[in-house]
C-alpha cells in the first residue's frame, strides 16, 4: 500500500495525487463500482475504515472518510491517501476545519468517482433525515446505524417521518439471517398465527423492526420482551395448532421449531459491521419491505 498525506490542500490537489499514485502502483480506477462517503468522528475513523475495506473487497471503491474537526481553527483540509493491495480501490481520509466543517458536500463532491453510484454510511450518530443532509443529497443510497444513537429504537422510528427511497439501517442487515430462516419456516403450511413475540437484549434496535416486519406479513400482533442477550435470542410465533420459535443462546446457533417436526439446528451467527455493511452495498435500489417494517415501527412505538 502507498500513502501519501497532504496538510492545508485542496480537492483538486487530491484528485491530481491520486491519479500519480494510481499510475506508480499501476492501479486503475476503471475498476471501481462505487464511491463509499463515510461520515464520522475521529474516535470511529480506525473501526470504520477497516470495515469499509473489508467490504471495499467485494465491492472495489473510492472511499471518501469525512471528518469534521474544530470549528473554530481557521479553514483547512488535510488529506490521507492510501491506494494499494491492501486497500482495494482508493481511501481518502478527509479532516476538515474552520467553515469547512459546514460544507462538506463541497469538499466531496470533486471527489466522486464520474458515473458510478454514491453510497453515503454514516457509522455513529446519524443526522434525522439523512437524505436532507448535505452528504445525503449526492448519495443514491444512504446508510445509517440506529445502534449508535443514544436511544437508537427511537431514532430509528423517527426516520420513518423523513424516509426517502435508498434509506437503510444496519438494524435492518442484522435481521436478514432471521428473516430469511422464519421465511423457510412458512415454506409448508403451519396454520393461522394468532400472535408473537421477539426477544433480545435490551435496547436492541433490530428486535421492534423485526417484529415491526413480521406483524405487517403475518397481520398478527407481534410485542417484544428484554432478554439477557446478546443480540436477538428468539422469535415465537403462536399458531392454531402450537407454535414455531427460533431460540438463540451462543450468538452462533440457533434452533428451529415447528409443529409436528423435529428440531433442527441451523447456523445464526452475529455478523461484523464489515458483513453488513458488504451486504447494504449490494443492494443500491429503494428496499420496499424496510420502508413498510420501519413505518409499521414507527407507528407502534411508544418511546
Amino acid at each position: 500500500m502507498t500513502s501519501f498525506m497532504l496538510t492545508d490542500t485542496t480537492a483538486g490537489k487530491i484528485s491530481g495525487q491520486l491519479t500519480r499514485l494510481r499510475h506508480q502502483m499501476g492501479v486503475p480506477a476503471i475498476g471501481m463500482v462505487l464511491t463509499l462517503v463515510v461520515i464520522c468522528d475521529e474516535r470511529d475513523q480506525y473501526d470504520s475504515v477497516r470495515a469499509a475495506t473489508e467490504a471495499a473487497r467485494e465491492h472495489p471503491s473510492r472511499i471518501l472518510v469525512v471528518i469534521n474537526r474544530e470549528r473554530d481553527e481557521s479553514n483547512r483540509l488535510d488529506a490521507e491517501l492510501r491506494v494499494g493491495e491492501s486497500a482495494p480501490g482508493e481511501v481518502v481520509v478527509l479532516r476538515l476545519y474552520g467553515e469547512l466543517t459546514e460544507h462538506a458536500d463541497s469538499v466531496v463532491s470533486p471527489l466522486l468517482l464520474p458515473d458510478t453510484p454514491v453510497v453515503a454510511w454514516w457509522p455513529g450518530e446519524a443526522p434525522d433525515v439523512p437524505a436532507e443532509d448535505p452528504i445525503g443529497t449526492l448519495a443514491q443510497r444512504r446508510i445509517t446505524d440506529a445502534k449508535a444513537a443514544r436511544e437508537g429504537i427511537r431514532a430509528l422510528a423517527g426516520r420513518a417521518k423523513g424516509y426517502a427511497p435508498g434509506d437503510t439501517d444496519l438494524a435492518w442487515a442484522r435481521l436478514t439471517p432471521w428473516r430469511s430462516l422464519l421465511a423457510a419456516a412458512f415454506d409448508q403450511p403451519v396454520g393461522r398465527v394468532k400472535k408473537g413475540f421477539v426477544d433480545g437484549a435490551a435496547g436492541n434496535t433490530s428486535a421492534p423492526l423485526l417484529a415491526a416486519w413480521l406483524a405487517d406479513r403475518l397481520g398478527a400482533p407481534v410485542k417484544t420482551a428484554d432478554s439477557a442477550g446478546p443480540g436477538l435470542t428468539s422469535v415465537r410465533l403462536s399458531l392454531d395448532g402450537g407454535e414455531v420459535a427460533v431460540t438463540r443462546s451462543d450468538a452462533r446457533l440457533a434452533t428451529l421449531s415447528r409443529p409436528g417436526q423435529p428440531d433442527r439446528h441451523v447456523a445464526l451467527a452475529r455478523r461484523s459491521t464489515a458483513e453488513l455493511l458488504a451486504e447494504e452495498l449490494r443492494r443500491l435500489d429503494p428496499d420496499e419491505t424496510y420502508e413498510a417494517a420501519l413505518k409499521r415501527l414507527a407507528r407502534t412505538h411508544k418511546g
